[in-house]
């Protein structure tokens, strides 16, 4: 074990765009603590917004010295465990989602880390993290309930598609927003009952004039202009869920000058409230278990992205990507 090498992405330095900030380095395979595996990577996971924001070093909540690993997602096997391991066998798959788990080729864990699933597949990768972050968003922060308007931005993308199926579950009128197509024949097939491609229609006309009594639960992780038609378009109690800006994730914060948001909200006793994952660690192991649950029993479909990434060097361009709104589902790379 200690003679192999593997490689893995780690940023270099801080305040870059993603691509020259990142370098591959390599480094040997150790073996495993008493209580730890050793799993070799299948696929990871790529989130080009939280990856470019910590690049920046702009994630309030991780004060980061480089260098330092990248990726949180992946899905692989099990090749080595320290003799303490006893829910775990040579081959198990197994899903991890810790930051700097995710871009590299091996990772040595905690066993309590990670989650055994039935197969190494990359579709594992939109349920966890990403399927998780929808659930409890639209659960707990949105409070969703039955027969309401629900509004996905980005819907098409790998948390919107999960989104968008769990409010139809949840017996609620989806709309859900694109940018092409493509993206909307994936989502007619996932049972969306409005579809707006905001390249070739006004968003904020379609919502007045065919949902003149406002949308009650707003999904958003797009951020602008997008917001801002949201906010204006809340229903009476309604409620928007900030889950990301992907919008303003390369370029510097927008400076903006308009009336406070309070006179939008107040009149209509709406409300904007902001999600993180980690402010609701509590609710992941019943999400992550109902989410497998319900892709097992095919009432849940991932869409992973067809266009292929292979190694660690294709991931800078994997998050380029991903930010350039290209994609349609989850973007993942190959090892």
């Amino acid at each position: 074990m200690n003679s192999k090498t593997y490689r893995k992405l780690r940023a270099k330095q801080l305040n870059q765009d993603f691509k020259s900030a990142v370098e591959i380095v390599e480094v040997p395979i150790y073996q495993p603590a008493a209580s730890e595996l050793v799993i070799q990577n299948k696929f990871a996971g790529v989130n080009g917004g939280f990856d470019t924001l910590l690049c920046h070093g702009d994630v309030p909540y991780i004060n980061l010295i480089p260098p330092f690993d990248l990726g949180v997602e992946a899905v692989g096997t099990v090749i080595a465990m320290g003799e303490n391991v006893k829910d775990f066998q040579i081959g198990d798959a197994v899903v991890t989602t810790w930051r700097g788990g995710g871009y590299r080729e091996y990772q040595v864990i905690d066993a309590n880390l990670a989650v055994k699933v039935r197969e190494a597949t990359p579709e594992l990768l939109t349920l966890m993290p990403t399927g998780v972050s929808a659930l409890v968003a639209l659960e707990q922060v949105g409070e969703m309930k039955s027969n309401e308007v629900v509004l996905v931005t980005a819907a098409a993308g790998g948390t919107g598609h999960i989104a968008v199926q769990l409010a139809k579950l949840a017996g609620n009128h989806v709309i859900g927003t694109c940018s092409s197509e493509a993206k909307a024949k994936l989502l007619r097939e996932l049972g969306c009952d409005r579809i707006i491609n905001y390249r070739t229609e006004n968003l904020n006309q379609v919502l007045k004039q065919e949902y003149p009594n406002g949308i009650n639960l707003i999904f958003d992780c797009v951020g602008k202009q997008v917001f801002d038609t949201c906010v204006e378009n809340l229903a009476v109690r309604g409620r928007l869920v900030v889950v990301g800006f992907i919008s303003e994730y390369v370029n510097s914060a927008e400076q903006i000058t308009q009336p406070r948001l309070y006179h939008q909200l107040f009149w209509k006793a709406a409300s904007v409230r902001g999600f993180l994952m980690s402010h609701y660690k509590e609710y992941m192991t019943e999400a992550r278990d109902r989410l497998l649950n319900l892709f097992y029993t095919e009432k849940l479909t991932v869409a992973v992205d067809p266009t292929q990434f292979q190694g660690i060097e294709s991931i800078p361009d994997a998050v380029q990507y991903l930010l350039s709104g290209q994609n349609c589902g989850k973007v993942v790379v190959k090892f």
